[in-house]
Parts: C-alpha cells; sequence; structure tokens
C-alpha cells in the first residue's frame, strides 16, 4: 500500500474538525460521542417507559447484562459489590455504543481517537481512587501504598499512575487498529470481502467494552475487598 493509499485509509479513521464553538474547535470525535451519549439516554428513556415483570427484548439484553455483572461485582466483593453496578454497568454500555458506532454511515468512532480513551482511562481511575478513600477513610487509602510492606510505596504508586495509560492505550489500540484495517479492506476489496472482518469487529468491540469493564472491577475490588 502507497503512501496516497495510507493516507486515504487513515483519513476514514482519524478526527476532523468539523467547527468551532467560539475559540473551541469541534472534531468528529466529540460530535460522535454527543451523538451516542443521545442515542444512548432515549434508549434508557424509551426502555425504561416499557418495564414488565416478563422481560422481552432490549429489556431482556440489559437484564442479561445486569446479572452478568451483579454476579461478578459480588464474586469480587461480596453484597456490597452491587452498589457500584451503575459504574461498571454504565461503563460497559457507553464504550459498547462507542465502539459500535461504525456501522452508523460516515461516523468515525470516538474509541479510535487517543482523547476519547485517555479520558475514560483517567476520569475512571479518579473515581477509582475516590471510592478508595470513601471506602477506607484518607488514612486507610494512603496506608495501603505501603503494603503489604513500606518498601514497596515506589512501585505501588507507579501503578495507580500507570492504570489509566494502560486502560486507555489498551482500548485505542485495538479499536484503531481494527476500524483501519476494515477501512483498508473496503478500499481494496469493496464488495464482500471485508464482512467477516466487520463480523470480527463486533466481536472485538464486545470484548474491548468487557476487558475496560472488569479492569474496572478489579481496580475497585483493590479497595473494597483488599489484596
Amino acid at each position: 500500500m502507497g503512501l496516497e493509499a495510507l493516507e486515504h485509509v487513515l483519513e476514514h479513521v482519524r478526527p476532523v474538525v468539523l467547527f468551532h464553538w467560539g475559540p473551541v474547535p469541534i472534531t468528529t470525535t466529540v460530535f460522535n460521542t454527543w451523538i451516542i451519549m443521545i442515542i444512548l439516554f432515549v434508549l434508557a428513556f424509551l426502555i425504561s417507559r416499557r418495564i414488565s415483570v416478563m422481560p422481552r427484548g432490549a429489556q431482556n439484553l440489559l437484564e442479561l447484562v445486569a446479572d452478568f455483572f451483579y454476579e461478578l461485582l459480588e464474586e469480587t466483593m461480596g453484597k456490597e459489590g452491587r452498589n457500584y453496578i451503575p459504574v461498571v454497568g454504565t461503563l460497559f454500555l457507553f464504550i459498547l455504543l462507542l465502539n459500535l458506532s461504525w456501522f452508523i454511515p460516515e461516523m468515525k468512532p470516538p474509541t479510535t481517537d487517543l482523547s476519547t480513551t485517555a479520558g475514560f482511562g483517567i476520569v475512571t481511575i479518579i473515581l477509582v481512587q475516590l471510592i478508595g478513600i470513601k471506602k477506607r477513610g484518607l488514612g486507610g487509602y494512603i496506608k495501603h501504598f505501603f503494603q503489604p510492606t513500606p518498601f514497596l510505596f515506589p512501585l505501588n504508586f507507579i501503578e495507580e499512575l500507570v492504570k489509566p495509560v494502560s486502560l486507555s492505550l489498551r482500548l485505542f489500540a485495538n479499536m484503531f487498529g481494527e476500524k483501519t484495517v476494515v477501512a483498508a479492506l473496503f478500499l481494496m476489496i469493496p464488495l464482500f470481502v471485508p464482512i467477516p472482518v466487520m463480523f470480527l469487529g463486533v466481536i472485538m468491540g464486545v470484548i474491548q467494552a468487557l476487558v475496560f469493564s472488569l479492569l474496572t472491577v478489579i481496580y475497585i475490588s483493590t479497595f473494597v475487598a483488599g489484596h
């Protein structure tokens, strides 16, 4: 693939500036994230209005997701773990919709932009630290950095700093790479060959949303259930 072809492929992936809101440039990443947020709010509103004792359709699917995370949180943190289902469940659904948004014509998935995944990583880890302070108190939170021995303080501290980097890079690399491959295949073989790769892209989108959520559960359980 030549440089011109590579440049053409990247045009389908990298964000571009759509307009300016005063001095602030609004890129496709920001705009598409707004769209997905609106879709998520509308779906939540419609599903909540049609909740029934016997679940069906979208309600049944959401209850399966909720049951999965309920069991996971309870296994890792006990009954108290269920308190964190809103955090973990929201992360999973939001990231999943962002990952799969490339099926909307002309939409560039926000998770193929490092600024989006970095935002998720930083906000998630900040939230985890706040949960740790609330659960253990400020003294207990600081004390955990010195466990199991004070000599491990530098490593424990660096570990917390590395967590958002790990979360963001893992999600970005997988989604950017997958979308780039699909875009390249569509340019070279525009008919039916890319379809299996698109199917794999759906699986990849689900897996990456799940991995991000599972790691968040592990990080929270460190403070709630201990090492």
